[in-house]
């Protein structure tokens, strides 16, 4: 949780932070006691036909207290609110609700009226003012239990505001610190509330969005809403006109629940865009019937060698990263002990050069523990995995927590290798970087690549022969990882460097 404790240098410097739960799932119930005592429950208002609106804020936070001042929720909650709700006017269009949760658990409730405490640290003593007096919709101290962290956990609360939208049919969108005639606009985006009595939606895509060698197995997810329970439905999935696969839901799904359809494996599949269809039996609507998706193909290594890349954020220890294969074993793996900064900044882990076994498919997957990646105010890292020709597999740094990146292994590395004898020295570089080998009369192109395949120095020499030492100068470089080639008559051998 310590990533909260930098929430307000997060919204004031304007960094984009990727909501960590995805807009379009659905979002957990919850209840919890209000400070005026009173029960407050998320589905009951949603199962009345409202979009609820929550803001999980810290009484410490400044960005919070910022948005709170505008009144943009006070006044959202009193022009739209339940009808007969204190201070809702009589006029409301009674579809929307308000709530706002103090996030800092080990707070006290004193911190809502504006009174600091005299224990603990700063973020669970300090506050920005009083919260309560002039806020007319609900507010909810979440409690320092399991329930609390329950929905901190469920929400994945990772920066102070967040502001969720949730439809009546369960789904959440993050929405953030909008006016109050942005936020009530929005509500023209959830689906109507439940009417009809027969009505299956296709909710989103939830097969592999890459795809590596053979048959692939589509999936969707359904939601009932009809008012009645769904019994049946059955998924049609095409591809340019043509039906390549089915599935079909049997059970007993009540109104707004949400069930997985596995579909029909599509053999020898080679990616593109699938169209789904769901149907059920007297289905009132045909509007929310049909997703698409497009499956792309996993990259070509051209060698059974891989590197795996990885600089990290400020946080390091909540990295790690872990290479599978085809049955999900994981065959290596790292982080999860690298060592904090006790700064905002980056640290370059050691390249890992990986053997795999050719011509298989591998996925490679990078896990953050606190669910917000290894990017932005913490030190904006990065990670890759590249093959022995330079050729990056899969890269990122912008994601909530895990990504994956599928490809497939060649079978040249063990050649390679063998044919030019490659090092590479200092590493880590910082003035200069020597690169040595040994030549037999022969050309080679010697080059310096980041890890997007972007170069930054190359030098072509001819007619070698014998050991080499090939000197680039990197004290105007980036610190951060990047890649030597020495390629001659069509092979190639690489080595990674830090350069610092």
């Amino acid at each position: 949780m310590k990533k909260l404790l930098f929430s307000a240098l997060l919204l004031v410097s304007g960094v984009s932070v990727n909501a960590q739960l995805a807009d379009g799932s659905i979002a957990p119930n919850w209840t919890f006691t209000d400070l005026n005592g009173t029960s407050q429950s998320l589905y009951s208002y949603l199962d009345q036909g409202k979009t609820v609106f929550i803001d999980v804020s810290a009484t410490w936070c400044g960005p919070c207290w910022s948005y709170h001042n505008t009144h943009a929720l006070r006044d959202l909650y009193e022009n739209h609110g339940p009808t007969g709700f204190p201070s809702v006017v009589a006029g409301t269009t009674n579809d929307v609700m308000v709530f706002f949760l103090e996030g800092q658990l080990n707070n006290a409730q004193a911190q809502l009226n504006g009174i600091t405490g005299t224990t603990g640290n700063a973020y669970s003593s300090n506050t920005q003012g009083n919260w309560v007096t002039g806020t007319t919709y609900p507010i909810v101290d979440l409690p320092n239990n399991s329930a609390g962290q329950s929905f901190m956990t469920g929400y994945n609360i990772a920066f102070f505001p967040t502001i969720y939208k949730i439809c009546p049919n369960r789904t959440i969108t993050e929405v953030g610190p909008l006016t109050s005639a942005a936020l009530y606009a929005s509500v023209a985006s959830c689906p109507a509330p439940a009417s009809q009595t027969s009505d299956v939606a296709a909710l989103s895509y939830t097969g592999p969005l890459v795809h590596c060698e053979g048959s692939y197995t589509p999936a969707v997810q359904i939601q009932n809403n009809g008012t009645t329970a769904l019994t049946s439905a059955t998924v049609t999935i095409t591809m340019g006109g043509t039906t390549v696969s089915t599935g079909t839901y049997s059970g007993n799904l009540a109104t707004y629940g949400v069930a997985n359809v596995t579909c029909t494996p599509i053999p020898a599949f080679n990616g593109g865009n699938l169209v789904v269809t769901v149907a059920t039996t007297g289905d009132a609507s045909a509007t929310n019937n049909g997703v698409s998706s497009t499956i792309g193909l996993a990259s070509n290594a051209v060698s059974q060698y891989v590197t795996v890349n990885i600089t990290t954020d400020a946080y390091a220890s909540e990295t790690s990263w872990n290479l599978k294969n085809s049955t999900g074993t994981i065959v290596a793996q790292g982080g999860g002990n690298w060592v904090d900064l006790t700064a905002a900044g980056q640290t370059v882990q050691a390249p890992v050069t990986v053997t795999l076994s050719p011509s298989m498919c591998y996925t490679f997957e990078i896990l953050d523990a606190f669910g917000d990646g290894i990017c932005c105010s913490y030190g904006d890292g990065a990670y890759s995995i590249v093959d022995m020709a330079g050729t990056v597999l899969g890269s990122g740094g912008s994601f909530a927590s895990s990504e994956k990146k599928l490809f497939k292994t060649g079978v040249l590395g063990l050649n390679e290798m063998e044919t030019i004898a490659l090092n590479v020295y200092p590493n880590p570089a910082s003035d200069v970087l020597n690169v040595t080998f040994e030549a037999n009369n022969a050309d080679f192109v010697i080059t310096l690549t980041d890890l997007q395949g972007r170069v930054i120095s190359s030098k072509e020499m001819t007619n070698l022969n014998g050991t080499q030492v090939v000197t680039f100068s990197t004290g105007d470089v980036a610190a951060g990882s990047y890649i030597v080639t020495v390629a001659s008559n069509g092979l190639q051998t690489t080595k990674n460097v830090v350069i610092k």
